[in-house]
């Protein structure tokens, strides 16, 4: 297990400024996340990291060691690439022993170190198989053993399950954060994906712009974002536009359209005053339909119904605007035009954030 410190990073392009004075800490044997949507700079920081940039100032650590202008195959760092970057005219054998072979291993080792792998990304016995007779996942998987042969001490993934079936996607998350997790590795796994990364990362980072928005587990961002950016791009949320009305340790009374809504300030550094303007984020979830009592009452109509089998899911017109709701295993179905309909959600669940 290795750490991996990210301190001051700055990257241009000409003119482009890709990351932004970026500070990051990965703990040894870590799965972190990097995510963020298209161009934020999480494909750039994660190659600052394999070798394959140069940062234009700050400098990256592995452990101890500063590694910022060492070469890529001597950072003990393996990298799986979207595309997979397999040769289809080696056998699945010969693709995963090429690390090796640059390395001057011994064959017997070699063969040793192969059928290591392929038991570990269970595919025991597919050596001799070429690659085209192997599925998207098995060629995957292949990608996988190839990166871990060598005995990495850092896993760098780039979006590897992107080009897979929505199924696939969800057996490889189990099996990567498992040989990650068995192998004592730590792995730094670019995506776009927010239910990947929830699913299966120890903490996450989100970039916008070259810049880092917010990092923490999964459950702390999802419950605590600190800005409306991360709140839309962690899930699904309601933005409801309001000023405070006033402050009591971390809940906020919010005057909106709709009168007075309750929710709590998650960012310990912002302090906002008395008719400050602010926005609450109110999770799909979090909102429930038709009761009678209840925090943050929010009469509304039924505008659109989706059913979607465990769930549905409303849109409701509000005097605060349109509200995304979803009902896990509902007994009622509300059908559009139902004007009878009262949201309520608890001031927990409603997140006060800066505009």
């Amino acid at each position: 297990m290795e750490s991996i410190r990210i301190e001051s990073v700055v990257k241009d392009f000409g003119t482009i400024r890709a990351l932004d004075g970026i500070d990051l800490n990965v703990e040894p044997g870590e799965l972190f996340f990097l995510l963020g949507a298209s161009g934020c700079g999480k494909t750039t920081l994660l190659r600052c990291i394999a070798g394959l940039e140069t940062p234009t100032s700050g400098s990256v650590h592995f452990g101890e060691r500063e590694v910022t202008r060492m070469p890529p195959h001597k950072r003990e760092a393996a990298m799986v690439f979207q595309s997979y970057a397999l040769w289809p005219h080696l056998t699945v054998a010969q693709n995963i022993a090429f690390g090796l072979e640059e390395r001057k291993v011994s064959k017997p080792e070699i063969r040793r170190r192969v059928e290591e792998v392929l038991e570990m990304v269970q595919l025991p016995g597919f050596g001799p198989r070429s690659i085209d007779q192997m599925s998207g996942g098995q060629q995957q998987r292949v990608s996988l053993a190839r990166a871990l042969v060598v005995r990495p001490r850092c896993l760098l993934l780039d979006e590897p399950l992107s080009n897979l079936d929505a199924q696939l996607r969800i057996e490889m998350r189990l099996e990567i954060r498992r040989i990650v997790k068995e192998n004592g590795l730590t792995a730094v796994y670019v995506t776009h994906d927010q239910e990947e990364a929830l699913a299966m990362a120890d903490r996450m980072a989100v970039l916008t712009r070259g810049r880092i928005g917010q990092v923490g587990t999964p459950e702390d961002v999802y419950r605590n974002p600190l800005s409306a950016y991360v709140a839309r791009f962690i899930g699904e949320t309601n933005i409801i536009h309001g000023e405070l009305a006033g402050l009591e340790g971390e809940i906020a009374d919010v005057r909106t359209a709709a009168g007075i809504l309750r929710g709590r300030v998650t960012d310990p550094r912002w302090k906002p005053a008395s008719g400050d303007t602010v926005r609450l984020s109110i999770r799909p979830e979090a909102w429930r339909l038709h009761k009678k009592e209840g925090d943050n009452p929010l009469p509304g109509t039924v505008a659109v119904r989706s059913y979607l089998g465990q769930r549905i899911q409303y849109w409701i017109d509000t005097a605060a605007g349109k509200q995304q709701v979803v009902e896990m295993n509902p007994h009622v179905i509300h059908e559009p035009g139902d004007d009878s309909i009262i949201l309520h959600c608890r001031a927990d669940d409603a997140v006060v954030l800066k505009p």
